[in-house]
């Protein structure tokens, strides 16, 4: 109270005499005071079914430093029920309302203390710290704003136990709040409510035509004493509130947004990430007293390199007759726009030239002959695997090739298509034989012998095949009976299942 009455002094006494009064005339002017916790909760602890009384001290008189020749003063209430109030002659009461005066020629700084007890439900919730965090992105044309909020509720103290029952039937809690309205810019997107729990889906998203209402609900109802904490955040396009001429920029945002209606806030703390290089920056505050510059610091996030500064200040006791912009003016340079891309494709260049040094280099003292061997047989083995997967297919391919000998009986045409297998096969046997020697060179006998058994079994099995392909020329010539044709060819299938089974297992083991 007292600072506020320091407050209206100075204004009064800073203003030009010459401005309020001239000789034989008047000036009219209209002072708007603002005070916070002013209203005391009394009793300080009610139960939870029981009204919030709170009580109220002020002044009757107007103090002024001027004698005045006429002062009335009007005590609006928010319910009428009065439990007791100062009678200060003369004295009205109407409703909701309390009217001292008129009183008539008061000397200077008149005082005349009065007290009023009556019933107040409003929710009496309090800020107790807020923390403001704006941060700039040339790159996504965007600025991020997050804000942490302690919500503490500064009416009368919950005394005994809560019920939960009871609250629910409606029956209690008059002085309680279950939620409160919040208000966001118009161009506000990808909005979060979220706690140290998690996210709070309790909450409702109202788009309006100038403003984006968003309902929050905590966890809980907030009782006299009780406090809630958390985070709410969103994003706007950098174009609302960035403006650019070449190099330089200015930001002009809010200095707080509106929390809920009447609020109050004790301090607050506003930090602007400016992007990395910004240099020149000067910070333009709202025409209120009382806000602190701190001091700049640096933030580090990714594909910084120098870090990002970071402008603080902080203000304490503010309400919504508060919530105007601030300016922050910087100049960034144009190339520090493709800085960061360039940071990108330098370091992958880096990083794939260090692998392809790293893979191409011989780390090794001496060279171990055998491991280099061993090696080396591996490679053979590859080609000798996928030799093998090759002549499989012409066995495949030869099969076809006598069953489109029996159904179409084109005796040429087969002849033309067995002469180019055998041609193939005869290719892969050639180079099956390199890769024994190669493995006898390396020093792998082992390998080399199951080579040399592979190529035993598959000349079995190529000449079982051309038994099978002798069959079927007897057979298109009508030199061998069909039932004979099927018995023999029966047989020879028989065997070379059975030489299949060892030319896999070799394979298998190899």
């Amino acid at each position: 109270m007292a600072r506020g009455i320091l407050v209206l002094f100075l204004f009064i006494c800073g203003v030009s005499a010459q401005n309020l009064v001239v000789k034989n005339a008047g000036r009219k002017v209209e002072l708007n005071l603002v005070y916070s916790h002013l209203l005391v909760p009394y009793p300080s602890k009610i139960v939870q079914n029981q009204p919030q009384l709170v009580k109220y001290s002020g002044n009757a008189y107007p103090f002024l430093p001027y004698e005045v020749v006429s002062a009335k003063t009007v005590v609006t209430l928010s319910s009428n029920n009065i439990e007791s109030y100062t009678k200060v002659k003369p004295v009205s009461v109407t409703d909701t309302s309390i009217t001292y005066g008129p009183y008539e020629n008061l000397p200077a700084f008149s005082e005349e203390e009065i007290t009023v007890h009556y019933e107040n439900n409003a929710p009496f919730l309090t800020v107790a710290s807020l923390k403001r965090w704006i941060e700039i992105s040339h790159w996504g044309g965007n600025i991020a704003v997050e804000e942490d909020v302690d919500v503490l509720h500064t009416g009368a103290r919950l005394k005994g136990a809560f019920s939960r029952h009871e609250y629910q039937r409606g029956q209690s809690g008059p002085s309680s709040v279950a939620s409160y309205r919040t208000f966001l810019p118009a161009a506000a997107s990808s909005i979060y409510y979220r706690d140290d729990i998690g996210n709070i889906s309790t909450s409702r998203t109202k788009i309006l035509e100038d403003t984006v209402e968003v309902e929050l609900t905590p966890r809980f109802p907030l009782f006299g004493g009780w406090k809630t904490k958390y985070k709410i955040g969103y994003n706007v396009p950098s174009y609302e509130y960035l403006y650019s001429r070449g190099d330089n920029f200015i930001l002009q945002m809010r200095f707080i947004d509106h929390i809920f209606d009447e609020m109050v806030v004790d301090s607050a703390e506003v930090s602007v990430l400016l992007p990395e290089g910004a240099e020149d920056v000067e910070i333009v505050f709202p025409e209120y007293p009382g806000i602190e510059k701190k001091a700049d610091s640096i933030f580090k996030t990714y594909l910084d390199t120098t870090g990002r500064k970071v402008i603080t200040a902080t203000k304490k006791n503010i309400v919504e007759n508060h919530i105007q912009d601030f300016q922050v003016k910087y100049r960034l340079p144009s190339w520090r726009l493709i800085f960061e891309p360039l940071l990108i494709v330098v370091a992958c260049y880096l990083m794939f030239l260090v692998i392809v040094i790293y893979v191409r280099l011989d780390f090794s003292i001496s060279k171990d002959e055998a491991v280099e061997a061993r090696m080396k047989a591996a490679g053979v083995l590859e080609n000798v695997l996928s030799t093998q997967e090759k002549r499989d297919a012409i066995y495949t391919s030869l099969d076809a090739a006598i069953h489109t000998l029996k159904s179409s009986k084109d005796v040429n045409g087969f002849q033309s298509a067995l002469k180019n297998i055998n041609a193939d096969h005869k290719n892969l046997a050639q180079s099956l034989g390199d890769q024994v020697s190669r493995l006898r060179s390396l020093g792998v006998p082992d390998l080399a012998d199951k080579i040399l058994d592979l190529q035993k079994l598959d000349k079995t099995l190529k000449d079982i095949v051309g038994q099978q392909v002798s069959l079927a020329e007897r057979l298109v010539g009508n030199k061998i009976a069909k039932g004979n044709y099927v018995t023999e060819d029966a047989t020879l299938g028989k065997k070379r299942e059975e030489l299949l089974e060892r030319i896999h297992s070799i394979i298998g083991s190899l």
